[in-house]
């Protein structure tokens, strides 16, 4: 089935998975202001204890299509770690045949022990967050490895038997030429990996990132970095990579199961600091703080910090807003059906952003994902 195919998108929405989030790193990105913690690795076996402890004193559910890894840096605890994991999830769930089972990992990382061990442990899917091919840019996002650890990385996850290997790519550092970027993909492409994401480097409040912008230095170019998706998406499709979602490309059969049940509202349990997780229109999220979060599950208290029940007018919004992320789009639903009628979505649609056929949504301009977002934000509630 094609990654971008309607049936593929649709059929994601009554899939199960579960988040692992691992927030230890080497140290912070300048960009990074996801959940992590440097210099903490020992606290890694408390971790893995607490993570093994909420797995089990989570209520049996069904049977899981995918597992993700996150971070921060899963390759930065021991394989053993993660395959502990990954067991406790099989026996406590159990997991569909085929399932995907990933993990974020760094390049520095990763080594062909490592690779064998996390085959050994049941994954079967890795995504390097490679970011660059120029060790000047590497070197301006904080990284710690060089293109060579990026090919040896790919090449030992191929002969390890991983089933899928991803790389992710960032463009529109400052100071990173047209050429240079052309170069990063054409590189990625020349390992042939099965998925690649593409991100633009966004400036974060309170990263090191956004205080160095603060003092002076110089800001990513909004054009520029338009000039780059649009020169990817070229070099991308004639490589025969299909775009499947705004920032996520794949060969047939290797779109990302685990995204693809997200952006269909699909079910997911999280686990781990800050884990977000969904389940029965309600939308739960961990404890942030790594330290608070262990001594939460030891003292034997579920770790959860907020929820949030949707009501239905908002679970409509958020259908739409997350379906029109996907190339298939979405089903209009009562929600499309009063974007369309709205001005701003007559707008959208004269634009050329916005198309709409066979009681679908599409955006055929993802770069304009985010104004679509607000106008279905700004829609008035009605009774679905």
């Amino acid at each position: 089935m094609q990654p971008d195919s309607v049936e593929l998108a649709e059929a994601a929405a009554v899939w199960s998975g579960a988040y692992v989030h691992v927030p230890f790193c080497a140290r912070v990105c300048p960009y990074c202001d996801f959940n992590v913690v440097a210099g903490r690795d020992d606290l890694q076996h408390r971790y893995e204890s607490a993570v093994l402890a909420e797995i089990e004193s989570e209520p049996a559910w069904r049977s899981l299509d995918s597992v993700a890894f996150g971070g921060g840096t899963p390759s930065r605890i021991p394989a053993r770690s993660l395959a502990a994991i990954v067991l406790a999830i099989r026996q406590r769930f159990g997991l569909v045949e085929g399932a995907e089972v990933s993990l974020e990992a760094n390049p520095e990382d990763w080594s062909e022990p490592l690779a064998e061990s996390l085959i050994a442990g049941g994954f079967n899917r890795v995504s390097f967050g490679a970011q660059s091919f120029d060790p000047a840019v590497l070197v301006g996002l904080g990284r710690l490895h060089d293109p060579a650890d990026i090919d040896n990385g790919v090449k030992s996850a191929r002969q390890a038997g991983f089933g899928s290997v991803s790389l992710d790519l960032i463009f529109g550092t400052p100071g990173e030429s047209m050429a240079s970027w052309q170069r990063s993909v054409e590189r990625a492409l020349e390992l042939e990996p099965d998925h690649l994401s593409l991100y633009a480097l966004t400036v974060e409040r309170g990263t090191a990132l956004s205080r160095a912008i603060k003092g002076g230095a110089p800001a990513p170019d909004e054009d520029d970095q338009a000039d780059k998706y649009e020169t990817a998406q070229e070099l991308l499709a004639a490589a025969r990579y299909v775009r499947y979602e705004v920032s996520n490309f794949a060969r047939a059969g290797h779109a990302c199961r685990y995204n693809l049940l997200t952006w269909a509202q699909g079910e997911y349990l999280g686990f781990g600091p800050g884990a977000h997780g969904h389940r029965s229109a309600s939308r739960y999220r961990n404890i942030h703080r790594l330290d608070a979060y262990l001594e939460a599950v030891e003292a034997g208290t579920r770790p959860e910090q907020g929820r949030d029940q949707l009501s239905s007018w908002e679970r409509e919004q958020e259908r739409l807003i997350l379906g029109l992320r996907r190339a298939a789009g979405a089903v209009a639903g009562c929600a499309g059906e009063a974007l369309l009628e709205s001005e701003w979505g007559r707008r959208l649609l004269g634009a050329g952003v916005l198309g709409s056929f066979g009681g679908r949504i599409v955006v055929d301009k993802p770069l304009l994902g985010d104004d679509v977002a607000r106008a279905v934000l700004a829609l008035a509630p009605i009774d679905c």
